[in-house]
Order: structure tokens, then sequence, then C-alpha cells
């Protein structure tokens, strides 16, 4: 034994023989507002953006989170956000990768926060539960229909906890409008209408230029599982949007992500999917469910563009033969009869608020339970956008089966249900 630990052994043998108290840090008993390390969450994050370090900053507001680590091929995002835990912490303990497979091989790591762009986030979120951590995943979460029924398969098998970035479902104007469709006040649902961009998508390549230094930017981990394409600034800046191998679904599923998952709760069908697609432009796509239900996706605008009456990006509407509601992402709503409106907790969230939703995937963290966007739920969603984006790319009426998940005699449209990913991406 060394000297010093005979030492220190000493001292701790004569603190208890004369009463001496041993101090213990409030923090780490779970006093003085503080959240004993047993009940913290250890969280890393992988791809952090300037949307990423929205909904990070709300992770890190939470007193039972401890962030640890981030992973991004990009240098400079590594670095602010190893700047943000600094300034939260007063430490330099983030731990910055390059690979996001050193992150997922950290056993301390809970949970992940997954901000890449669109093409990594099916890919990066089944990686991180199959490494045995609970995800909450920026949305789009998927480019195909296969990538959504993939992802949704690995969250079960792994039995993870998986929140998507839908953060609408947990906005209190949204959740009214909702609930007050369930409600049965607006009579029986018939239509319900979801704000969309304008589709369309490009096969074009961005001018190619120098490479950098993988240390600075590692653009073969950019790409990832999408077709190799030489190297442009722009994309890794945000400008990869409305390019066919990093943003799927004719940018559909860009908002219609949030708006149609809302529908899918209005109409009472989150276990379901329309059985018929038709596109009738680039800014309106028609789907019928088995229940007769309609669903609208129609261009997006703030109050007076497209017939909305409440301001607004996202906006949605619910109709039903005794009355209408809207929401949008003002956090606001609009009724036909101001008699529904009443409850509306007015003063909430703006639509792009992902402070509740964080806090709902926190607390089943801890309890196991299934949060407001979980794995299923999303399944479905994300598979009614990309099914819209596919009568669109074909130009005609499609059907589809909601049980097995495939279009009904219609190879063209189901080739469309997949893509090949770049070796050695792949699940």
């Amino acid at each position: 034994m060394s000297l010093t630990s005979s030492r220190r052994n000493f001292i701790k043998t004569t603190a208890l023989a004369v009463g001496v108290p041993t101090f213990i840090p409030a923090s780490a008993l779970g006093r003085d507002g503080h959240v004993a390390p047993s009940n913290r969450i250890v969280l890393g994050a992988i791809g952090i953006g300037p949307r990423g370090r929205q909904v990070l900053s709300c992770f890190l507001r939470e007193k039972d989170v401890q962030f640890v680590a981030i992973a991004d091929v990009q240098e400079d995002r590594r670095e602010t956000v190893r700047r943000m835990a600094m300034r939260k912490y007063g430490t330099e303990d983030c731990a910055k990768y390059n690979d996001m497979n050193e992150l997922l091989a950290r056993d301390d790591i809970d949970s992940v926060l997954i901000c890449t762009g669109d093409h990594w986030h099916a890919l990066a979120s089944i990686m991180a539960a199959k490494a045995g951590k609970d995800i909450y995943c920026e949305k789009p979460c998927s480019l195909t229909i296969r990538e959504t029924q993939e992802l949704a398969d690995a969250i079960q098998r792994y039995d993870r906890v998986f929140q998507a970035g839908t953060q609408r479902r947990n906005v209190d104007n949204f959740r009214f409008a909702c609930q007050l469709a369930n409600s049965g006040k607006l009579g029986k649902i018939t239509e319900v209408h979801a704000g969309i961009l304008k589709l369309g998508e490009s096969f074009d390549w961005l001018p190619e230029e120098p490479e950098p230094d993988p240390s600075v930017c590692d653009w073969n981990r950019w790409l990832g599982p999408s077709p190799w394409r030489p190297f442009n600034k722009r994309y890794v800046q945000g400008r990869w949007r409305g390019y066919y191998d990093f943003h799927g679904g004719a940018a559909l599923p860009e908002w219609g992500a949030h708006t149609i998952d809302l529908c899918q709760w209005a109409a009472d069908a989150d276990d379901t999917v329309p059985v018929e697609y038709e596109a009738k432009d680039d800014t309106t796509v028609h789907a019928t469910y088995a229940s007769g239900i309609k669903l609208i996706m129609r261009l997006s605008g703030f109050k007076g563009e497209g017939g909305w009456n409440v301001p607004g990006t996202c906006p949605v509407r619910f109709e039903g033969d005794k009355g209408w509601i809207e929401a949008a992402d003002s956090g606001k709503i609009a009724t036909s009869d101001d008699a529904l409106a009443e409850g509306f907790p007015a003063g909430g969230l703006a639509g792009t608020d992902p402070t509740k939703h964080v806090r709902d995937f926190l607390d089943c963290v801890k309890s196991r339970k299934q949060p407001a966007a979980n794995g299923e739920i999303t399944r479905r969603g994300h598979i009614v956008s990309h099914a819209a984006s596919i009568a669109w790319r074909v130009g005609r009426k499609v059907r589809f089966d909601p049980e097995k998940e495939v279009f009904l005699d219609d190879d063209e449209a189901n080739r469309m249900c997949s893509r090949a990913r770049r070796a050695p991406w792949h699940v």
C-alpha cells in the first residue's frame, strides 16, 4: 500500500472515530434544486446544426439531463456545441467525435438527440437503437416508406423509447384542435387539411469544389448512405434541401411530417393510413381513408393565402358536419363558431418550440411509456407523406393497403418505396 493511500485511510478512520461529519454535496443527494446523478439522463447528440442547437438548448434547460458528447462530421459544429456545454456546466468535459459510432459505443450515454440531415435520420436512429440508446430524432425521420418501416421495426425490436421531432403533438393550440375533433363537438369528421410546401425535387449536382480535410469536414461521412457526388460547401451548410438524394418525398414530408401527423390524430387514424392518393397539381394532393374521411394536402401559407383562416405556418384544418377548427404556428386557432373555442389555453408555445416535446420524451425515458410521437405513430404518419409524394411522381391515382403497407397492383409505385444505400452504410 502506498504512503498516500495509508494516510488517506488513516484520516478516514480517525474522522469516524472522533465523530467528524462527512460532507456530501447537496447535488449528489438531489437537494437544493439539484437532481441526483442516479436520476439524470445522460445525453449525447449527433449532427447538430441550427435546428439541432435549438432543440439541444431545450434539453440543456432540464435539470435531469447531463449532456456529455457531440458527434458531427464538421469541426466548427462540434466546437460550437462543445462551447454550449461549457457555458452550461462550467467545464470542458463535453467530448467531441467525428464518428458517431464512438459516441454510440459509450455505455454511460442513455439517450441521443439526432439532428443530422434527412438522409441520415433513419439509419442513425437504427444504429442508436441497436446500441441500446433512447432516441429523439428530428423529422422527417426517413426518406422512403421502407426506411420508415425499418426504423419503426428497430425501435420495437430493441425496445427503445423514440420521439420523432414532430413537436406540434405537444403544442397547446394543435393539441386543442385535435382533441376537439376527437371529442365529437365538430360532429362527424369529414375532411382534414394539412398544410404542405410546393412539391418538387432536383436531380442536379452543385458545382464541384475542393474537398476539405476530413478533420474539418468529413465529406464521405456526411454523404453516408446517399449516392456519392462531388463536394460543395452549400450542401453541408444546409443547402441540401430540394435535392432528391438528401431530401425525400418531393419536399412533401418537410412540413407534411408535422401537419399530416396531426391530421392522422384528428381523423382518429393513428393506427392506419389512407387507402387512395391522387395529386391534383404541384400544390395539392388528395387522399381518402377507408372510413371515408378525406385528407387534403394543400399549400401552406399565412392568413388568407390558400384559403386558411388562421395566421402562421404549418396550418391544419379539421372539418365536421357541425363545424371546423384551424390551428397554425402562431399559437392561435380559428373556428367556425366562437363556442368551439371555449377552454382554449391562449398564450401557449409557438408551433416550432420543442420545449414540451423534449420534456415528454425525458419523462418517457424514465417511465418507459410511449411518448406522443412514438415509433408506431411516426410510422403511419410518415408513410402517408411518402405515399402522397409517390402519387405525385407517377401522376395518377394510386391505391394502398394499410395492413401490408404496399401499393395495390402497381409495380412502379412499389419500386419507389425504397432506395439503395451506399456501402458500407446499411441496416
